[in-house]
C-alpha cells in the first residue's frame, strides 16, 4: 500500500464510506462529492477489471465500456502489480451473487 495514500483525510473518508447502509446512500453520498465524470471514470475501471478479469481482449473492453487503451493497459497493471484489491472485491460480488 502507498504510504503517501494513508492520512488522516483519506481515513476519513474511508470510515464515511463504510457508513453508507445501501446503493441509494452510495448514490447519495458519490453524488455529492464526486463530479459526474469522475464516478463515471471509477465505474468504468471498474469494469474494465472485471472484463480482464473474464479474459476478454482489450478490443471487446473497449468497445464495451468506452476506455481507451492506457485506461485498460492502468487497471491491468493494477491486477497484476498492485495490492490485489480489484480480486478481493470481484470475488466478494461473484461469491455474492452465488448465494442469492
Amino acid at each position: 500500500m502507498n504510504p503517501k495514500l494513508r492520512t488522516e483525510a483519506v481515513d476519513h473518508l474511508f470510515d464515511a464510506v463504510m457508513q453508507l447502509k445501501n446503493k441509494e446512500e452510495c448514490y447519495l453520498f458519490f453524488e455529492d462529492i464526486c463530479t459526474i465524470n469522475e464516478l463515471l471514470s471509477l465505474s468504468q475501471r471498474f469494469e474494465v477489471a472485471s472484463m480482464l478479469r473474464e479474459n476478454k481482449t482489450y478490443l471487446d473492453i473497449a468497445e464495451k465500456t468506452g476506455a481507451s487503451t492506457a485506461t485498460i493497459s492502468r487497471v491491468n497493471r493494477s491486477l497484476k502489480y498492485g495490492n490485489d484489491a480489484y480480486d478481493m472485491v470481484l470475488n466478494r460480488l461473484k461469491e455474492s451473487s452465488s448465494d442469492v
